[in-house]
């Protein structure tokens, strides 16, 4: 099926009545995803937003509880309020990762409910990317510019309208509130078989790099990276699969909070102990541990590599270095055999 974007726009619109609409908008130069009034304010033509939508389930910064002292008693107030929403404008990289952050925030163990409140009270719009920057890397992760994989609802741009397919239940039934559908013809089908048979221009070999790290825990490569890192966390606070987070109790007189905020395991603070030991005390443990959460660790828990290969962190980072290469350094390395 398709839509003209026209009738698309007016569907967004109608839509905002019941439901907040979160899309990429022009933020101070940059694309962002934020509320979004009306289809006139939403911007596709981005390459990939500066920062990844993850904030939207999972804020930089939130007030989990609050309580306050009255007397004996202790009042205390959760402070979770969710409302049905929409993301849309959501790259196929982004939507991968909202599935990764699932594994993470709900599993056999532990569930998130503040996490899983939004995500359970959100349907996603995926748009398959017409224009691939030259630091994305997701075909080598097992995804495409087109994959539909996390998104609840698929677009694809053919020009003056959208290609448009439910991809799940909750995307089957947002799919018939929209107004305006129309038969795909063979024009647009041979536009819409292009578009996916797209793959990133850069590409890395991720097929061992599991299997490779398991013997690399002590290996001298880590420092050629921690030698040139900054520690500035750019990386992984712009990392759309990152998840670290801090917690902590603010109080004053009768009344308090507890606020749960990013943090990342490039910190030298992240890994501090109360008795000054530090396991991680330089930026070369750091760097090990970014890759090995990422390619090994996340890989024997989950079943999957914490990476979606969207290049924000090359983009972001002020030293230039580059996750491309220090996988390609990883598979280079020579194992020494003790």
């Amino acid at each position: 099926m398709k839509i003209s974007k026209e009738k698309f726009g007016q569907s967004f619109d109608a839509l905002a009545a019941d439901y907040q609409m979160i899309a990429p908008v022009n933020d101070s130069g940059a694309v962002n995803f934020k509320a979004a009034k009306s289809f006139s304010d939403v911007k596709l033509d981005y390459l990939n937003s500066k920062l990844p939508p993850k904030s939207l389930l999972f804020p930089q910064h939130e007030t989990l509880l609050s309580y306050k002292k009255e007397g004996k008693d202790v009042i205390v107030k959760n402070e979770l309020n969710v409302g049905k929403t929409i993301f849309f404008g959501i790259r196929p990289c982004d939507a991968k990762s909202m599935l990764l952050l699932d594994k993470v925030f709900k599993n056999d163990m532990f569930t998130d409910p503040y996490y899983y409140e939004r995500r359970n009270n959100t349907t996603i719009i995926g748009v398959a990317c017409n224009k691939i920057a030259p630091n994305c890397f997701c075909s080598s992760l097992g995804l495409s510019p087109a994959s539909s994989e996390g998104s609840d609802i698929f677009l694809v741009d053919l020009g003056d309208s959208y290609q448009i397919e439910a991809v799940t239940e909750k995307g089957k039934d947002l799919l018939a509130k929209i107004q305006g559908l129309e038969e795909l013809s063979s024009a647009d089908q041979a536009v819409v078989d292009t578009v996916k048979s797209a793959k990133t221009a850069s590409e890395v070999d991720v097929a061992v790099i599991t299997s490779k790290l398991d013997s690399m825990f002590n290996h001298s490569y880590w420092d050629s990276l921690g030698e040139k890192c900054l520690g500035c966390n750019a990386c992984t606070f712009s990392c759309p699969t990152c998840h670290c987070f801090d917690i902590s109790e603010e109080y004053r007189k009768n009344e308090g909070s507890r606020v749960r905020t990013w943090d990342s395991c490039m910190a030298p603070l992240f890994t501090l102990h109360g008795s000054g030991h530090n396991p991680r005390n330089n930026q070369n443990a750091r760097w090990r541990q970014r890759l090995m959460h990422k390619f090994n660790y996340f890989v024997h828990n989950n079943g999957d590599m914490a990476c979606v290969g969207c290049g924000r962190c090359i983009k972001s980072c002020p030293v230039n270095l580059d996750i491309r290469q220090a996988i390609d350094g990883v598979n280079k390395a020579e194992l020494v055999v003790e």
